[in-house]
């Protein structure tokens, strides 16, 4: 008996299934950047939650097209793949846990062009499985919950100085989970997004932001999990 199947039959039956794009983030931070925080996040959402495991995380996502390359797709190691196929990949993620046992699934991406995608494929399942044992939820709110960028405003932080990608945000969650993929000595204040790669100002990153954004974080999945399983999808 695999240790998977013996964790469903006591009773370990939600999934985590995660998505986090492989792209540019500048200089000074590695192309895997999402993958770290994600991890590390569902570990922590997982454990608050109890009777969960965390499925293989998903690093192709839809980063842009590529010809002519757009969006992250313009920098190099930046991996994209198209929406419907980026769709089915998580779609027979979660029919395979299903298949197995698993009657709550949760969806989180960690990337800006994976959530649109991830949550029609929730409600495209949680509708074709209506009345059955499993269920699939898109928690949103891990990624768009505003907790984390107020919490850095009222620390002093600025839009500007917080940016949009490769800024204050992501610098400091990664200097908080894999310091080690930060090169402190690459970072500077960003060009713009479309420029450089970069907007904000990286250097005002911290461990200690990366730590309270992580929480947030955690913190939002975690409620929207909870209220979300509480009404039992369309079960």
């Amino acid at each position: 008996m695999s240790a998977v199947r013996a964790a469903i039959d006591r009773g370990a039956t939600t999934a985590i299934v995660a998505s986090a794009g492989t792209e540019q983030n500048g200089p000074h931070m590695t192309l895997g950047k999402h993958r770290y925080i994600v991890e590390a996040a569902a570990e922590q959402i997982a454990r608050r939650l109890g009777d969960t495991l965390v499925a293989p995380v998903v690093t192709y996502v839809p980063e842009g097209e590529v010809d002519p390359p757009t969006g992250h797709m313009q920098f190099a190691g930046t991996l994209t793949l198209p929406e419907p196929y980026f769709m089915k990949v998580v779609e027979y993620a979660a029919r395979s846990l299903a298949v197995h046992g698993f009657t709550d699934i949760l969806f989180i991406g960690d990337s800006g062009g994976n959530q649109t995608g991830m949550a029609e494929v929730a409600a495209a399942l949680s509708e074709e499985w209506a009345g059955d044992p499993s269920c699939v939820y898109f928690l949103s709110d891990y990624f768009s919950d505003p907790d984390y960028k107020n919490w850095l405003l009222s620390q002093g932080e600025t839009e500007a100085t917080i940016g949009r990608h490769g800024g204050i945000e992501d610098t400091s969650l990664l200097l908080a989970i894999s310091p080690e993929h930060v090169r402190l000595d690459q970072r500077r204040t960003g060009l713009g997004v479309e420029i450089d790669g970069v907007g904000g100002d990286p250097t005002r990153a911290t461990a200690d932001y990366g730590r309270r954004g992580l929480q947030f974080r955690v913190d939002a999945a975690v409620r929207q999990a909870r209220r979300l399983m509480a009404a039992e999808c369309l079960r």
